[in-house]
């Protein structure tokens, strides 16, 4: 990519914390997806680790984690020469965006942030001013990209609006200086809930392990998350009320296969709960092993990835750094 928009092409921007593994719903809902925008926008990819750290970190773990999650994006299968592939704390200018942007968003907006309240819950030993102004670096890394879309979740949609609230500001004092983003809720992803508890959503942070089918977990341990999955009192595999388990169930088997609910019912007809199970963990397993064996190959190939990663931050720096320009001109800093 060049430093300017590919003609006639949109800029998307996307990023993910490496705090943790990332879960099968977090690929089924959206990284399996994130490859294929490369053919449609310009991409922008990035390790969230400065986001991470509103939580307090083991820092040996943190940067172990974040070559981890870097290598977990370009085994997906996104083309670290088609787009930008970076460290989020290896660009400098994202933090020196925040600090101005701080000072052009208000204290009532963020106080109304609804993950501030949450994780303010979750964490009330440590609510620092980092978690209040969380919304501000989020804004930072978009608009320093000049992203014209952001694929999130509907519990990030709320960051996006604010990011356009806080470029419309900016933008009203010192004229058009930043593209206005559009959140993008893609449609095709799927919702993957708890295979314990199947009325709630699949969460890397369940304190329960066989709960979630984590991207690394080896084949037998898919396996046996999958035979432990809770189901219902029937045999029948079908999608319908008060089936919460198996509807769950027939979700993630037709992402993987691409098979219609009618589909899957008529192919386990008179078939039990077991069958079912079985052939849902089979069709997970092979669904990542390409993705583990590119990670795990990537991984062992330490001078590779760390190349990647230093051109990716250089890429990175140099379209941030005209962002960051123009921004310093327009709020006097001598540059």
């Amino acid at each position: 990519m060049e430093e300017m928009k590919t003609e006639n092409k949109k800029r998307s921007l996307s990023f993910i914390q490496p705090t943790s593994v990332p879960t099968l719903g977090n690929y089924l809902g959206a990284l399996k997806s994130w490859p294929s925008f490369q053919g449609e926008y310009d991409t922008v990819y990035g390790v969230a680790d400065l986001h991470s750290i509103t939580v307090r970190q083991e820092p040996a773990k943190l940067r172990q984690r974040t070559h981890e999650m870097f290598a977990m994006l370009l085994a997906l299968g996104i083309d670290p020469q088609r787009g930008v592939v970076f460290i989020q704390s290896q660009v400098p200018a994202h933090s020196q965006l925040a600090w101005i942007l701080n000072c052009y968003s208000q204290f009532g907006e963020l106080g109304r942030m609804t993950q501030f309240k949450d994780k303010s819950a979750q964490h009330s030993d440590n609510i620092n001013a980092g978690l209040f102004t969380y919304p501000c670096l989020m804004a930072a890394d978009i608009l320093i990209y000049q992203a014209d879309v952001v694929p999130v979740g509907d519990d990030q949609k709320q960051h996006v609006e604010l990011c356009r609230d806080i470029a419309k500001r900016f933008n009203g004092i010192y004229g058009d200086v930043f593209t206005l983003p559009e959140p993008f809720i893609p449609k095709f992803g799927a919702r993957v809930m708890s295979l314990a508890d199947p009325k709630k959503k699949m969460s890397k942070s369940d304190l329960n392990p066989r709960a979630t089918v984590m991207l690394n977990d080896e084949p037998n341990v898919i396996m046996n998350k999958f035979k432990s999955a809770v189901t219902d009192s029937e045999t029948c595999v079908r999608f319908g009320e008060g089936k919460d388990g198996i509807n769950n169930l027939m979700t993630i088997y037709s992402a993987v296969t691409k098979k219609s609910f009618e589909q899957i019912e008529a192919d386990f007809s008179g078939k039990g709960y077991g069958d079912f199970k079985k052939a849902v963990g089979e069709a997970v397993v092979e669904e990542l092993r390409p993705v583990q064996a590119e990670y795990k190959r990537i991984l062992a190939d330490k001078a590779y990835l760390t190349e990647c990663e230093k051109a990716g931050a250089e890429k990175a720096s140099r379209i941030a750094a005209r962002t960051l320009s123009k921004v310093m001109k327009k709020v006097g800093f001598v540059i």
